[in-house]
């Protein structure tokens, strides 16, 4: 499953979910740019250009939505750290918002469905 991780594990499943989201966004046009951007500020799972935009992209898997599913588990919390982080990420390239369209979308994975929500936050 993962790279490196043990079978099973969390990270193990979390990238499996990351890489059917990953091609389930290539088969709808997008170009993947990085997989699992990491600094200080946190984590965005996915970076793809669409077009012009670059679309940041957060993985998310529940088994189900019999607790709220995947959309309701990205806290307000969780969106602002993926903001400051992709802010990092413009700014360690010389981009910026003004400059560079950016979006910030969701990938859904709740048992087998994908739901992929654009400008999620």
């Amino acid at each position: 499953m993962g790279a490196g991780y043990p079978p099973g594990s969390k990270r193990a499943q979390g990238d499996a979910h990351e890489r059917r989201a990953e091609a389930y966004l290539r088969q709808q046009g997008l170009r993947l740019l990085c997989r699992n951007f990491q600094c200080r500020l946190g984590e965005i799972d996915l970076i793809m250009h669409q077009g012009d935009t670059l679309v940041f992209i957060e993985v998310r898997y529940r088994k189900s939505r019999y607790f709220g599913g995947a959309l309701a588990s990205v806290t307000a919390a969780k969106q602002g750290r993926v903001r400051r982080t992709a802010s990092f990420y413009l700014q360690s390239r010389g981009l910026n918002e003004a400059r560079q369209p950016c979006r910030f979308d969701l990938i859904a994975c709740e048992g087998s469905d994908i739901h992929w929500i654009q400008n999620a936050f």
